[in-house]
């Protein structure tokens, strides 16, 4: 049997046109410099959880979130981020005291925020224990705050789609069907980067970013182009959840693989952002795989112990 495909005909249905202001997420609050480890509490390291999934209002996945008992207040899962945020206003309310400074990696560069400290931060039946988490100031959603991959330590994220679930469970081997296929994949600061993807039979370094509105590719990946496409690109604002803003072309590329999955008409938008370079690949073809994408799929695995990433269509 051939590789599955999926075709993207209305992935940006609701984007409209050039000069459209769209919502990236993930990207906003790529990374923080790392610090000792968060105590998780005896059952969070032992048992699976899973929630029931919300969407905000730009299509991204949301869980619901307890802090200190408070809640449940609706947290963006967010795998482009290595560090769990809170929102000002939430920050606020709670009066929760005082964490610091601390630097975050914007997708700008870096900046210096405020943290405060939080007792317990509970997703399901999971909880970290005294938590030092970045405040950021979210523009123009309603979300609460970041589920960064903090939470995962070699364990397995499933985002569920067709069902509107979240789950984190053990580590685990999977296999690859008709309608199922298995991507080995590699860590690069604490994420995961999908190996096997390619752009016209060229291989090109693919990121998993749920908190990310739309796929964002950087300047070498637009240079292997096929010239011709270059005078189908339009000219798109894009403003983080932080409030950031930047200028970037946007095109449909007609052929896209990831892993056994080709992938039509996929929307793109391009831009020369610091955090590839962040990433270690500012000279390296790469792509940022968003929401709009991802939602293709029924359901998507990352497996952060087995270094895959699952892709379900059926």
């Amino acid at each position: 049997m051939g590789a599955p495909r999926l075709t993207r005909r209305d992935a940006a249905s609701a984007i409209g046109g050039a000069g459209a202001l769209l919502l990236t997420g993930g990207l906003a609050a790529a990374q923080t410099p790392p610090e000792p480890p968060v105590v998780d509490d005896d059952q969070a390291t032992v048992e699976p959880t899973q929630v029931a999934s919300g969407k905000d209002a730009f299509a991204r996945i949301t869980v619901p979130v307890t802090i200190n008992g408070q809640g449940p207040f609706a947290f963006m899962v967010d795998t482009g981020a290595n560090r769990s945020c809170i929102s000002t206003e939430l920050a606020k309310v709670l009066t929760l005291p005082d964490g610091g400074k601390v630097v975050v990696n914007t997708i700008m560069g870096r900046r210096s925020r405020n943290s405060v400290l939080v007792d317990r931060l509970q997703v399901g039946s999971r909880a970290q224990r005294r938590v030092k988490v970045p405040v950021l100031p979210f523009v123009g959603t309603d979300i609460d705050g970041l589920l960064a991959v903090d939470w995962l330590k070699g364990q397995r994220l499933i985002l569920d789609m067709k069902r509107k679930q979240v789950s984190i469970t053990a580590s685990r081997r999977d296999t690859s069907t008709p309608d199922r296929v298995v991507v080995a994949a590699r860590k690069r600061i604490g994420q995961l980067t999908i190996v096997d993807a390619d752009l016209g039979q060229k291989s090109i370094n693919a990121m998993i970013d749920s908190g990310a509105q739309l796929s964002i590719g950087n300047p070498t990946l637009r240079a292997m182009l096929d010239k011709r496409l270059e005078g189908k690109l339009e000219k798109v604002t894009m403003i983080s959840v932080t409030g950031e803003t930047f200028v970037g072309d946007m095109l449909y590329l007609p052929f896209l693989r990831l892993g056994g999955v080709q992938l039509g008409n996929v929307p793109v938008v391009f831009a020369d952002l610091p955090v590839f370079g962040l990433w270690g690949l500012a000279n390296k073809p790469a792509l940022v795989l968003g929401m709009d994408l991802l939602a293709a799929f029924t359901v998507v695995s990352l497996d952060f112990g087995r270094s895959t990433v699952t892709f379900e269509i059926g």
